[in-house]
């Protein structure tokens, strides 16, 4: 719920609006006005306090991130950002914003907090290196929750690792980049929702092309990839995959298993 009392104390002014909005798993998101003319974005989750650190570390990377307001208890305030349909324009700008977050080197794997997808914690411990990350971080956690069969193509494709992704520097990402974590306001764009890490920038760019494609705009914004990122781009797309497919049911298996056979597993 969202503390009226406590926000008018904490900011000096009435609260006048509270306008709940649909939020993620983590938290309760409102829309809330001040009488001083002040509007912010509200959340009230368990992890909005990792939140505000994974926020401040964007921002210092210049990747166009909320302002963080206000974070304080179970509670984070951030700047009002007014939303409007994506152009070609905000296209161009998320991907000159998220190279400029891919900018910024990790001295290793993970994030030094845990996090979670609503239920589904996340396994943030840094590794000695990328590929061992991806397998013991992102794939091999789903095993005992998968069937035999689909367990066993999972668990191939981890062992495969070592061979199939390069041990790259680690580099500073979202961790949860879908067009709903992307925020498109006129020619401007702004990263939201992160779940930061550090490791390969590929993981975001194939999250984007999971549930969506980013226009010729994006990639210009963006610029080149390394080569090789189409064969990995199923095995990066697994990790979301399976996330869907433990959070939410059976619908996601005919994913899992196609991008298991584009990895060619």
């Amino acid at each position: 719920m969202i503390p009226g009392p406590y926000l008018a104390a904490t900011f000096e002014t009435r609260v006048t609006s509270v306008r709940h909005l649909h939020g993620g798993d983590l938290s309760e998101v409102a829309r809330v006005d001040l009488a001083d003319g002040r509007r912010m974005a509200v959340k009230v989750g368990a992890n909005v306090a990792v939140e505000a650190r994974m926020l401040q570390a964007m921002d210092r990377t210049g990747a166009p991130v909320p302002r963080v307001l206000f974070q304080g208890r179970d509670i984070l305030c951030l700047e009002w950002l007014e939303e409007s349909p994506a152009t070609e324009a905000g296209w161009h700008a998320l991907g000159r914003g998220l190279r400029r977050l891919h900018a910024t080197a990790g001295r290793s794997t993970g994030w030094p907090e845990g996090y979670a997808f609503g239920a589904l914690r996340l396994d943030m411990t840094p590794r000695p290196d990328w590929p061992s990350f991806w397998c013991e971080a992102r794939l091999l956690p789903f095993l005992p929750h998968l069937p035999a069969a689909l367990a066993r193509r999972v668990e191939t494709l981890a062992g495969a690792l070592p061979d199939r992704l390069e041990d790259v520097t680690p580099m500073l990402l979202h961790g949860d980049l879908w067009s709903g974590n992307a925020l498109f306001s006129g020619d401007r764009a702004w990263l939201i929702d992160p779940a930061c890490y550090f490791g390969d920038p590929e993981v975001d760019i194939a999250m984007l092309h999971l549930f969506g494609k980013p226009g010729p705009s994006f990639h210009d914004g963006y610029g080149e990839l390394r080569r090789g990122h189409e064969a990995r781009r199923p095995i990066y797309q697994l990790f979301p995959a399976l996330v869907h497919l433990h959070l939410f049911g059976g619908s996601y298996f005919g994913l899992v298993e196609r991008l298991l056979t584009l990895a060619r597993v």
